[in-house]
């Protein structure tokens, strides 16, 4: 479905006015929603498509996966956690994974963002570098 950018507009500041804590306030997004529903402004389901995809990327911006070769045990999920939580603040979901092609070292993936410590990735690097 084509979005207009009156309803891209729309949403980015009903999503805006739902961040005003800095974090997702799901009961302001519920109830401007329901509001939306009610109301049926033009373009209303351009503005709902555009908020889902905005909601979407909030919510996969907060998702953390942390990678190793090994499992960790909690002192080492904690400082993993620790750091994340240094680089990208509060209100983050953690999922831990044992990968054992990383041989060694972290991968941490914070919504785009890969922080890639591991062994293989230095292999990989350095083998790009040839």
């Amino acid at each position: 479905m084509k979005v207009s950018k009156v309803a891209k507009t729309s949403a980015n500041r009903i999503f805006r006015l739902c961040m005003a804590t800095g974090s997702l306030n799901e009961n302001l997004m519920r109830s401007a929603i329901q509001k939306l529903v009610a109301t049926k402004p033009r373009d209303y389901q351009g503005i709902l498509v555009s908020l889902k995809r905005l909601v979407r990327l909030e919510m996969e911006r907060k998702q953390v996966t942390i990678e190793s070769a090994t499992t960790l045990d909690l002192e080492e999920r904690g400082r993993a956690a620790d750091f994340v939580i240094a680089q990208y603040g509060k209100d983050l979901t953690f999922t831990y994974k044992v990968t054992p092609e990383l041989l060694g070292g972290l991968r941490i993936q914070v919504g785009n963002d890969v922080l890639d410590g591991s062994v293989q990735g230095r292999i990989n690097r350095l083998s790009n570098a040839f």
